[in-house]
């Protein structure tokens, strides 16, 4: 989730698609919050590891 966020925002940077700037922050942070909660341990989703 992280990476399909980052590359929306490359292709952001190159195409200038507004939405997809939108799109790949809200991925990153969410992809990012999900990996912080399976790296500490919690569940996520009934699996132990967000991957």
């Amino acid at each position: 989730m992280i990476i399909l966020g980052v590359i929306l925002l490359v292709i952001d940077f190159v195409a200038g698609i507004a939405i997809l700037w939108t799109l790949g922050i809200i991925l990153v942070v969410i992809g990012i919050i999900l990996w912080v909660l399976g790296a500490v341990g919690h569940a996520v989703g009934g699996r132990r590891h967000y991957w």
